[in-house]
């Protein structure tokens, strides 16, 4: 039997007589009956937060930052059922599950541990005065997050922003209600944050616009921080540039992973699979291109090929071994689908996988990928990946960089020096070198270049975004007016 979930406003359970369907993408099954708000709805939630900004804001860092902690304290007890979520309303495999499971509670530790950072410097005055710069909260901050990683992506928008003394108006994806946005509501309600503090408004996608338009217009919003697709980023940029507004939008990714020709081919292959085909592919941070030097191309071709085939694909609420699961929704299913009939089309080579069943892809793997197919130059968010040969270092970053993206990259090679040397001349706005394009941390600065998005999640650099700088000064050494004066 289908749960019911209610939104959250006001530290109080709100239903609503409009519901939606939460669905496993698994099996198509009604998940949970979720209340759908509206823009009054989320009127309401943001007036909300705005009247608690000042008493949260006020509060010690430290009390601030114990809230952080026991928060993580109460996720971390709910592990198994967040993972069982995470399978069921997400199509997560179990070990995605308990990855994620396990990195958000130490988001939360991390945010506790900005609250003790510095806030602000002394700086050097002509008139001996006191000169202080400081930062402090904006007020409501507005938290708009995908379904890809709905637990992790949810709790990196807001926790900093809260730990810093905002407020929150958080909207979950309509596929992922629950573990993007509800699981932190019952965890505000469990440890006492003080009402209004934190607030979670779900909406089915038929309200989504709208809802989505008051969270970003509403005056009494002060920023915005949104994950999710270019597309939706831009617009959610240009109105908030529009309104004056702080944002930072993390948004989607073609990344590469260039393989050089003195790489260890364990390690390249081992990057390759996971970055390629973990979680379906359906990471901003996922290996959308596979750059392999000449050299050393059929061997490593070989080699991933029997890799990807390995890949049990089925239901991973029926099974842990189940590593590849369902695409979130059939329109997913629908631009994967494009992009193949789209490459082959053009002449490229299926060399593994590229059966579709309903919601479930195989693992695929292409060659013969040209510039003008879609799968070159879109996203593809799906569990298919072109490998592309190359003859010389300047070679592979003329294709990595041939995108209108710039999240993430990687580089495989036993010489750091020239691995550097790579990862300085890629237009991304993360590297890694001998490792996945698929990293992340709680306190790093996370986020893109280009079409990728604008600002960084992430530790002091989400406090940077959702804090003001202000300048205070205490004059001391009676600075003179002019004499007319």
């Amino acid at each position: 039997m289908a749960r019911k979930l209610d939104y959250y406003s006001g530290g109080e359970w709100v239903s609503s007589p409009n519901r939606f369907g939460d669905t496993n993408p698994a099996n198509g099954d009604i998940w949970a009956d979720v209340a759908d708000a509206d823009v009054s709805a989320t009127q309401q939630a943001i007036q909300t937060a705005q009247e608690a900004f000042a008493g949260w804001a006020s509060l010690p860092h430290t009390k601030r930052a114990h809230f952080m902690i026991a928060m993580a304290e109460e996720f971390a007890n709910r592990q198994s059922d967040v993972v069982d979520a995470l399978k069921a309303e997400a199509g997560g495999w179990f070990g995605k599950g308990m990855f994620e499971s396990g990195y958000v509670p130490e988001v939360f530790y991390a945010a506790a541990a900005t609250t003790y950072a510095p806030i602000g410097e002394v700086m050097p005055s002509e008139h001996h005065k006191l000169s202080i710069a400081s930062r402090r909260p904006i007020g409501v901050v507005s938290v708009i997050s995908p379904w890809n990683f709905p637990a992790l992506l949810s709790s990196r928008g807001f926790a900093f922003p809260l730990a810093a003394g905002n407020t929150i108006v958080l909207k979950p994806s309509e596929e992922t209600p629950y573990t993007g946005g509800l699981i932190f509501a019952e965890i505000a309600e469990a440890v006492g944050l003080p009402p209004g503090v934190l607030n979670v408004v779900t909406c089915s996608r038929n309200n989504v616009m709208d809802v989505g338009n008051e969270l970003v217009e509403n005056p009494l919003v002060k920023g915005i921080s949104f994950t999710g697709s270019t597309a939706v980023g831009r617009q959610i940029a240009a109105k908030a540039g529009a309104h004056l507004k702080k944002a930072c939008v993390e948004l989607g990714g073609k990344d590469a992973l260039i393989i050089c020709d003195d790489a260890d081919m364990e390690r390249a292959l081992g990057a390759a699979n996971f970055g390629s085909f973990m979680h379906q592919g359906q990471i901003c941070m996922s290996v959308e291109k596979v750059l392999v030097h000449q050299s050393i191309y059929a061997e490593f071709l070989q080699a991933f090929i029997k890799r990807a085939g390995a890949l049990k694909m089925g239901d991973p609420s029926e099974s842990d071994g189940n590593v590849i699961g369902p695409l979130i929704n059939d329109k997913q299913v629908d631009n994967v689908q494009s992009q193949l009939q789209d490459a082959i089309a053009k002449g490229a080579k299926v060399e593994v996988g590229g059966q579709i069943q309903g919601r479930f892809v195989q693992p695929t793997i292409l060659t013969g990928v040209t510039a003008d197919m879609s799968v070159y130059q879109n996203e593809t968010f799906g569990p298919v990946v072109p490998v592309i040969p190359f003859n010389t270092d300047d070679q592979a970053i003329a294709i990595a960089n041939d995108t209108e993206y710039g999240l993430s990259s990687g580089v495989i090679t036993r010489d750091e020096q020239r691995g550097l040397a790579i990862a300085h001349a890629l237009d991304t706005g993360m590297c890694h070198i001998n490792c996945s394009s698929v990293n992340d941390e709680p306190h790093i600065p996370f986020g893109g270049s280009k079409a990728s998005g604008v600002g960084r999640h992430g530790g002091r650099w989400s406090t940077e975004t959702f804090t003001e700088t202000r300048w205070i000064t205490i004059d001391r050494g009676g600075r003179p007016y002019p004499p007319m004066f």
